[in-house]
């Protein structure tokens, strides 16, 4: 092996990151392609044989290599296949020198991994054209790497951004469960049931309840209008609004003339809560919302609907009934107006709040199940109550729109009187 270190015509050594291996059996041959590539500039590595060539280029980085065709032992056809092999995926330029002229042969030659060929006896013309053109394929090969290389480690980078949140996510999941009480509650002389199942990892929905009286409680569905981070913190403020652990917290609610406990009517905590998120939270998102305040001991239910969709009374005989009264959603206008409305619950009656998750559940004919196909549910199931109820539901819904995942939330809460 001979390195030749290229002096171009200022005296100063030549780049020579990229050498060029020369390799030919004919000395020759050899000194006159080396001598005419270090007067352009470039730097060379010499062998004589492929078996030399291949010895070097397994301890040097060579890229870029000329060779004959027609050597004793390792052709140069041969060499080339094993170069190839040496150099994997890496960027690398292989001309031919030969004599064949034969379109047969120079496929074979293509086939194990040649780029270019050049006749024998060269001319420097074409030499250096053709070398000028392994250098432009080379450097576009290596832009091409080193852009790979830095999408690859910006989508690394960002698959550890997305698994940051994605683990946030799951924590906020966590978080908002909490803000739902246990699934079923039982209140004496009622059970009371709780459905919630986000679309994503965290979800705009919130079911709850908050204790009044001996006899009397406050019950909610809320739907928060979008989905994401900003929906779900969205429904921890309202939670906190309407808090059961804190009454002293909770719009909802005031101590009488006795010092105890009651609760507002039902459309003047949405008007609190309207102006609350007007004025005070600063926000633009709105909520719909169904609030009740229920009395187990007569078993009257006032109710107050603020653009949520319309509870549903199913009787102890099965008959479906919705009942609803006009309410702008909260948070959309100032001074927005908001009414309320009676109900009476017998024995064996009970009371379905639902967000329109569960009404607007698309189905494969591009309709939706409405209220109608929501009716069809509960008298399907009659006779079942409870969480057992709510997985009816979810698979009813799973069965008519082919989904495993929904588009939106959710949530519903089951008051049955026993």
């Amino acid at each position: 092996m001979s390195v030749t270190l290229p002096i171009d015509s200022k005296g100063s050594e030549a780049n020579q990151s990229r050498p060029i291996l020369v390799v030919d059996d004919s000395r020759a041959q050899r000194h006159l392609l080396v001598k005419t590539l270090t007067r352009w500039g470039y730097s060379t590595i010499e062998a004589a044989s492929g078996e030399a060539a291949v010895e070097i280029c397994q301890g040097l980085d060579i890229s870029f290599v000329i060779s004959d065709w027609m050597m004793p032992g390792m052709s140069g056809v041969e060499f080339c296949r094993e170069f190839r092999k040496i150099k994997g995926d890496r960027p690398a330029y292989f001309i031919l020198l030969t004599a064949q002229t034969d379109r047969q042969t120079l496929a074979e030659g293509l086939d194990n991994g040649a780029d270019d060929f050049l006749s024998k006896p060269f001319h420097v013309v074409e030499l250096k054209a053709r070398i000028r053109a392994g250098e432009r394929v080379l450097t576009a090969q290596g832009d091409l790497i080193e852009k790979n290389e830095l999408v690859t480690k910006t989508l690394d980078e960002l698959q550890e951004v997305y698994a940051a949140v994605d683990r946030d996510l799951r924590e906020a999941r966590k978080f908002q469960q909490a803000l739902v009480p246990e699934h079923y509650q039982d209140l004496g002389n009622a059970d009371l049931s709780f459905l919630y199942h986000p679309s994503g990892h965290v979800g705009g929905d919130l079911v709850g309840l908050f204790r009044v009286s001996e006899q009397r409680y406050g019950v909610f569905s809320v739907d928060v209008a979008g989905h994401g981070v900003a929906s779900a913190l969205m429904t921890a403020r309202i939670a906190g609004h309407l808090n059961a652990s804190s009454p002293e917290r909770n719009v909802a609610l005031m101590i009488d003339d006795m010092g105890l406990y009651s609760m507002h009517p039902p459309d003047e905590v949405c008007r609190r809560l309207n102006t609350l998120l007007l004025n005070e939270l600063e926000t633009d998102d709105y909520f719909t919302m169904v609030l009740a305040d229920v009395d187990l001991g007569s078993g009257r239910i006032t109710m107050s609907q603020a653009g949520h969709p319309s509870p549903a009374i199913q009787r102890k005989s099965g008959e479906v009934e919705f009942v609803s009264s006009f309410g702008m959603p909260i948070g959309l206008v100032p001074d927005a107006e908001f009414s309320s409305f009676e109900v009476k619950l017998e024995p064996g009656d009970r009371l379905f709040l639902y967000s329109d998750g569960v009404t607007e559940c698309p189905l494969p004919n591009d309709e939706m199940v409405e209220e109608a196909g929501f009716e069809e549910m509960l008298k399907a199931h009659k006779n079942v109550g409870g969480l057992d109820l709510m997985a009816c539901v979810m698979r009813e819904l799973e069965a008519r729109s082919g989904l495993s995942e929904f588009p939106d939330d959710l949530s519903g809460v089951l008051l049955e009187l026993k």
